[in-house]
């Protein structure tokens, strides 16, 4: 059974509502220890000075940061402690705004928020009027010393609380040269329409159980074989596709091939309504000389 990580309460004008708040979710990676391969005796870290190779005792450790190479600001465990925020064990909404005007790239880590015995009165209200003003709540909390900014947000009549970046953390697009570059990118019309009709043919309803982390399973396998005693044949890696790809080719087989999945599939249906129409109506791509199709690619 989950178990509570933080409890506390959600502060919004006079309102108080003890919370507690459980992990949303588990990651499942598969974690290895460094091993000696002469032995396969465990390979063991040491803290030790780069001044003399003698290693530190625990309590001789303190933080530097780094203003030029091989020049540190030693800072004092008590000197970052007295920075700390208060810990004040509430969650405390500044406003409410609409969910679409959050970039998703803004979200970190996700939590339930439960309410404690007695307080499931005032959390149901104020589940239920967020779903129905269809607002997500921005609050600021202290967890481990460390304070967070969060968007808090109604789903199935329970909240969920997420962790968010702030502004400054993240990196703006335009210091990507790459993606300044694909913006002046041109396609022609018959590439668009192909394009569009790949995604329509690729289109479905999300389902999260459909899909699994295929390297773990496969990495599971791997040990589970192993540990039988079962030896094990490493496959040649296959060779990189190399060359000029013709996009419109691509496209077009890449369309075939998603309608042709689709037929076969257990649940397939009739085609969506209006794709064999845009099929037919789709333009033929013209031959295109080699240079322009190494353009377009």
């Amino acid at each position: 059974m989950p178990r509570a990580i933080w409890s506390g309460s959600i502060s919004f004008g006079l309102v108080n509502i003890p919370i507690k708040l459980y992990n949303a979710v588990s990651r499942k990676g598969v974690s290895f220890h460094q091993m000696d391969a002469r032995t396969g005796a465990r390979v063991k870290m040491k803290r030790v000075s780069s001044a003399d190779g003698t290693e530190v005792p625990y309590e001789q450790i303190v933080k530097g940061y780094e203003l030029s190479p091989e020049h540190y600001v030693l800072l004092e465990p008590a000197e970052l402690d007295a920075l700390d925020p208060e810990g004040t064990r509430t969650i405390d909404i500044e406003e409410f705004i609409d969910l679409a005007d959050i970039d998703p790239i803004f979200f970190d880590a996700a939590y339930y928020v439960a309410p404690v015995k007695t307080a499931e009165k005032p959390y149901a209200l104020l589940v239920r009027a967020m779903e129905e003003q269809g607002k997500v709540a921005i609050a600021r909390f202290v967890m481990r010393t460390k304070q967070y900014l969060a968007a808090l947000r109604a789903k199935d009549g329970a909240l969920v609380l997420s962790t968010m970046v702030y502004a400054d953390e993240v990196t703006p697009a335009e210091e990507i040269s790459e993606l300044s570059a694909a913006r002046d990118v041109k396609v022609s019309d018959k590439e668009l329409v192909m394009a569009s009709q790949l995604i329509e043919s690729l289109s479905a309803d999300f389902d999260p159980a459909r899909f699994r982390d295929e390297y773990r399973d496969r990495l599971l396998e791997l040990i589970e074989r192993k540990a039988e005693g079962e030896p094990v044949i490493v496959p040649e890696a296959a060779p990189a596709q190399t060359g000029v790809v013709d996009l419109m080719a691509a496209l077009e087989a890449s369309v075939a091939k998603a309608r042709e999945a689709r037929r076969r599939h257990p649940t397939a249906g009739e085609e969506p309504a209006g794709e064999a129409e845009a099929e037919e109506a789709a333009p033929e791509p013209e031959p295109e000389a080699p240079a322009a199709a190494a353009q377009s690619a």
